[in-house]
């Protein structure tokens, strides 16, 4: 794999954390386990396939399922913590697969991660906003679902057809575009109303 195809696939799995963060970090472990797409063996990011970590991202979604349930809301900022570490991980762990330096994949892997994270928050918040306002409360418990599912979609096809996460990456910035053009109107009403 050259160069190019490393950083889309780091994109991509750098920003499906941010969209969710344990389950897509995951299924890249468990790719890379299967040595399909990616393989961390060989390099210092060997432990991202390794029991113990597969083992600690499993408990993470499990608390993070429990804590949806019981409608306990987690900390914003520990939320984007997690989501930049697994990021930061997740690429620089893609650039050394292909025997390329990792540290460029700490900070891109982390802006990827808070424009996953940012997008999918935008996104995820709007929709349960429209929700709520219909008569269809039933339909609010599978947004999560949703984000849990295009945050394995990304991850999964960025290991397996990389350049898709660029199509990711374009949508998590229209998504960001949409939603400052959106509130920038809506505070211009406001102005004009003076």
């Amino acid at each position: 794999m050259d160069l190019f195809l490393a950083i889309s696939q780091g994109i991509g799995v750098s920003v499906a954390p941010g969209i969710r963060a344990f389950l897509p970090a995951l299924l890249v472990g468990v790719l890379a386990r299967a040595n399909l797409g990616v393989d961390f063996g060989g390099t210092d990011y060997s432990f991202l396939e390794s029991t113990w970590w597969l083992a600690l991202l499993v408990a993470g979604v499990g608390l993070t399922s429990l804590a949806r349930r019981r409608a306990i809301e987690l900390p914003v900022i520990l939320a984007v913590a997690v989501a930049v570490v697994l990021g930061a991980l997740e690429f620089a762990g893609s650039l050394a697969d292909e025997g390329y330096s990792a540290a460029p994949g700490w900070a891109a892997g982390a802006v990827c991660a808070l424009i996953g994270f940012a997008a999918a928050r935008a996104f995820f918040d709007r929709v349960a906003a429209r929700v709520s306002a219909t008569d269809r409360p039933e339909a609010a418990s599978f947004i999560e679902l949703y984000a849990e599912a295009a945050a394995l979609a990304v991850a999964g096809l960025s290991v397996l057809a990389p350049p898709l996460s660029f199509l990711a990456l374009a949508f998590c910035g229209w998504v960001l575009f949409v939603s400052r053009r959106r509130s920038a109107a809506k505070y211009e009403g406001l102005r004009v109303l003076r």
